[in-house]
């Protein structure tokens, strides 16, 4: 990890201070996430952060997060257009925010696909427990 160098003014230094410590974090630690978020939120207007600091997630401003969008159209029908189109219809979330959420995906694939698999695996470890819970009283 390189060394860097910033010049804040003891306000800046303040706020951020706190917020870390707020969060159980360094303030080192704290401006690396605002920056890498920061960045995505400048590349990708529409998409937020939402989640506790060891639990950070891409999401819609407005809408579900940004792994959610991409598994609903991986299960839809169609080239990429009728698929956002479709989902359009479904979720009222606008074409162009569905788009921005591809874009997204396409530049964080490993963290998208990492969030659907996780999903999918507590989804089904929820229909087993639901299974069990029916055979048992039965």
């Amino acid at each position: 990890m390189a060394s860097t160098s910033f010049r804040l003014s003891e306000a800046t230094k303040r706020r951020l201070s706190e917020r870390a410590e707020m969060e159980g974090i360094s303030a080192t630690a704290l401006l690396e996430r605002l920056i890498i978020e920061g960045a995505d939120q400048l590349d990708h207007p529409g998409v937020v952060f939402r989640g506790p600091t060891h639990d950070r997630r891409a999401a819609m401003a407005a809408g579900p997060d940004v792994w959610e969008v991409i598994a609903r159209l991986q299960e839809l029908d169609g080239n990429e257009e009728e698929r956002i189109a479709v989902l359009s219809e479904e979720s009222d979330l606008h074409p162009r925010l569905i788009r921005i959420a591809v874009d997204y995906a396409v530049e964080h694939p490993e963290e998208i696909r990492s969030r659907i698999e996780r999903n999918r695996e507590l989804a089904e470890r929820s229909r087993r427990a639901a299974e069990a819970r029916g055979a048992l009283i039965a």
